[in-house]
């Protein structure tokens, strides 16, 4: 976030108003009524600054495009002042500005948004009056009714208004009210990215969201007036008010908030991630607490109303795309979020497969491939073998946590560097700083995929000694190759192992099919064509084959002629035992669904319960794996210890969904049987001690390899930016 530079001039004795010209990142008029719509009312609007004016000072001020061209000027007073910026109000504009803000209050209105928020301004420049060509006559602006009262900041009237319930637009009850719908659309619920697509006259295609474009951010937030917003809206204000902008859910969804994954990242996003009523990973947003799974669903909702203006009719049911390493509970997360957003959830299918049914439409293909998809936020390979209108996956693997974002967080930590060299000093900006040093790592990342070389200007990004420090360095294709080259070879460590899985070798291969946005790297192409000996395949498009597979799915369900998915399972399936180890029931990679009957006897006299702890992975000890939930079976008849035996039935669905049923053998009574996802591991029943922990299984991955080594402090930095204290 940038200052608003301000300066007095003065000519002689005589005073004149304060010059304030602001030059914003919008290329376009039209661009600028859309998003700048919510920093403007019809009495003024607020511009962020380090040097507010005091009430009363009047202006002479310029909004500018990108490229320089003059939006809006006209003559203002200062009405208000908050360490964020300063209220201005219009004491006149000339015809062609008052038109652009009748514009903007249009936009405003139409998009719902709330009172005025953060300008950002990217390259705030002033120009003296004394060298600026004379401003012709304004006249002055007649009254209108102010939608805002700017005689005091926004912030201070919510906190004055006391605690806020705040609505989310989702039933309490999570099932989709009425009739199913005609249509069925592909989701695909991208960490970074969202999208829906159809198959209309036999011709599949992505929805444009309300702003033209193929996706609608993932992104949730808490506006100035404690409504929600989604998507485009939401993203706009993620530079000026990240600790109440959620981005990225999509990797703790499903988790508990206690596991180490969460751990492990929760430190990396500048909003709270907390401990929900269950157990299991949350969001905090000025005070509410949000559910990983009301994130999803309020950005499955935008989706689905996105689908419904387009097409022009109700849209309640859904296909919607995970990653093919998602565990069960993850699933289960996934499809809830989708009742949640008034969806029924018709099928959750593997986002490699998706794109494998984009790759292979139109087309009689008998061939097999691999989908190496590489998305924001995760990483999947997947080997399948095309036969016509069979789909069958043999072999899966993947990292959900290795994505973009991985590869914008190298970057960042190099722009750190970078900063402090130039400065003379460690970094010590606030949140809105960090989050423009991120926007500028994912831009300049993109930009390096079609350029060898991006230059990065971000003025005013912190103070030093009361002066302001600015970052200006070029990074080289090279130098970001460098950087995420150990991302890229973790992301072949998979495709090694998922060949291998199968005793496969990359020429049992007939083509390699690219999907997610970040396999547009040119580093990624290279690694690939090096290892399986041949250039990838460009036949599917990386951002919308997923969507596109999910909305095919959805077409032919129902049909005789609809294609037919045999999925395999990614993880493996055991019962923890009371010595730490895992007993496996489910293997990784066996064909989906599936059945597996596991015997139990009890253990003490007069027992009448039992525990079964479900774990998730590929390690022999249970600490190792991902805690799926505790089976516990109730109403057993008592008897001597070993004599009350219990055949146990778990079953995987198509969707590697998991349940379980339990049969007392000597009645054949069925057992009551509950299923709880547990925030904390539970020490299985008979156990002494905690399972302790031993070696991992024969095909563990290679550990991730540590970031680049910058100084420790600026890991430290991270933590006190964030507003925690170093563990």
């Amino acid at each position: 976030m940038m200052q608003a530079v301000t300066q007095q001039d003065r000519r002689g004795e005589g005073r004149i108003a304060v010059g304030l010209r602001v030059r914003l990142t919008y290329a376009t008029v039209d661009d600028l009524v859309e998003r700048f719509a919510v920093n403007v009312s019809r009495g003024g609007f607020f511009v962020r600054t380090r040097e507010a004016k005091a009430p009363g000072t009047e202006l002479a001020f310029e909004l500018l495009l990108m490229g320089g061209q003059r939006a809006v000027s006209g003559r203002g007073v200062v009405r208000w002042v908050s360490p964020q910026g300063m209220g201005i109000a219009f004491t006149a504009l000339d015809a062609q500005s008052r038109a652009v803000v009748d514009r903007m209050i249009a936009s405003r209105e139409r998009q719902g948004a709330p009172l005025p928020t953060p300008v950002i301004a990217e390259r705030p420049e002033l120009t003296p009056p004394a060298t600026r060509a004379p401003t012709p006559a304004i006249p002055a602006m007649p009254a209108a009714p102010a939608q805002a009262d700017l005689s005091v900041p926004h912030a201070v009237q919510r906190l004055a208004a006391g605690p806020v319930e705040l609505d989310l637009g989702l039933p309490r009850d999570p099932r989709p009210a009425g009739p199913r719908s005609r249509t069925i659309v592909g989701i695909d619920l991208g960490t970074t990215n969202s999208c829906a697509a159809v198959v209309r006259n036999g011709k599949p295609y992505v929805i444009p969201s309300r702003e033209g474009y193929n996706t609608v951010p993932s992104i949730v937030a808490l506006n100035a007036r404690h409504t929600i917003v989604v998507g485009h809206l939401a993203k706009a204000q993620r530079l000026s008010n990240p600790r109440d902008t959620v981005y990225g859910a999509k990797r703790l969804v499903g988790r508990p908030f206690d596991s180490k994954p969460v751990q492990q990242i929760r430190e990396a996003f500048a909003y709270d991630v907390v401990s929900g009523e269950d157990g299991m990973a949350a969001v905090e947003l000025a005070g509410h607490r949000l559910s990983l799974e009301q994130i999803s669903a309020l950005v499955l909702k935008e989706v689905k109303e996105v689908a419904q203006n387009h097409l022009r009719e109700e849209v309640n049911r859904a296909v919607i795309t995970v990653p093919a390493y998602y565990n069960e509970r993850q699933r289960e997360a996934v499809r809830r979020a989708g009742a949640l957003a008034g969806l029924h959830v018709e099928r959750i299918v593997n986002e490699p497969t998706a794109a494998a049914l984009a790759y292979a439409y139109g087309r009689s293909v008998r061939q097999r491939v691999l989908v190496y998809d590489l998305g924001g936020g995760t990483f999947d390979a997947s080997v399948l073998e095309l036969q016509d209108n069979v789909y069958e996956v043999i072999s899966t693997g993947g990292d959900t946590f290795l994505g973009g974002v991985d590869f914008d967080n190298r970057i960042v930590s190099r722009l750190l560097e970078l900063y402090d060299a130039q400065a003379g000093c460690a970094f010590d900006g606030d949140r809105v700083a960090l989050s423009r040093l991120v926007d500028a790592a994912e831009r300049a990342k993109c930009a390096l995929s079609e350029r060898q070389e991006f230059r990065i200007q971000l003025p005013f990004l912190a103070m030093k000694a009361g002066a302001p420090v600015a970052l200006d360095v070029t990074l080289s294709r090279g130098d970001v190759a460098a950087l995420v080259e150990p991302l890229v070879d973790r992301t072949i460590a998979v495709c090694r192992d998922v060949l291998e899985a199968k005793g496969l070798r990359p020429p049992d291969l007939d083509e390699v099919i690219l999907v997610g946005g970040q396999s547009r790297m040119p580093l990624v192409h290279e690694k690939v064509k090096a290892f399986f000996g041949r250039a990838p395949s460009r036949a599917v498009h990386p951002d919308e084959a997923v969507a596109i597979g999910a909305a095919l799915l959805a077409h032919s369900l129902g049909t005789p002629e609809g294609v037919v998915l045999i999925d395999v399972l990614p993880m493996a399936i055991g019962i923890a035992q009371p010595d730490g180890n895992v007993r496996p029931v489910f293997e990784r990679n066996i064909p989906l669904p599936s059945r597996k009957h596991y015997g139990l006897a009890t253990t003490e006299d007069g027992q009448t319960e039992l525990e079964l702890v479900i774990v998730q992975g590929e390690a022999s000890a249970a600490d190792d794996c991902e805690y799926l939930g505790t089976v516990r079976l109730d109403g057993l008849p008592s008897g001597p210890r070993g004599m009350v035996k219990i055949a146990v039935v778990l079953e995987l669905g198509a969707e590697c969904l998991l349940t379980v049923t339990a049969r007392e053998l000597n009645t054949n009574r069925v057992v009551k049987t509950s299923f709880a996802a547990r925030a904390r591991r539970p020490v299985p029943r008979g156990a002494g001690t905690r399972p302790r922990r031993s070696g991992t299984g024969a095909r563990a991955l290679p550990p991730a390899p540590p970031p680049p080594t910058p100084a420790r402090r600026l890991a430290g930095f991270f933590r006190r930016l964030l507003g925690r204290e170093a563990r």
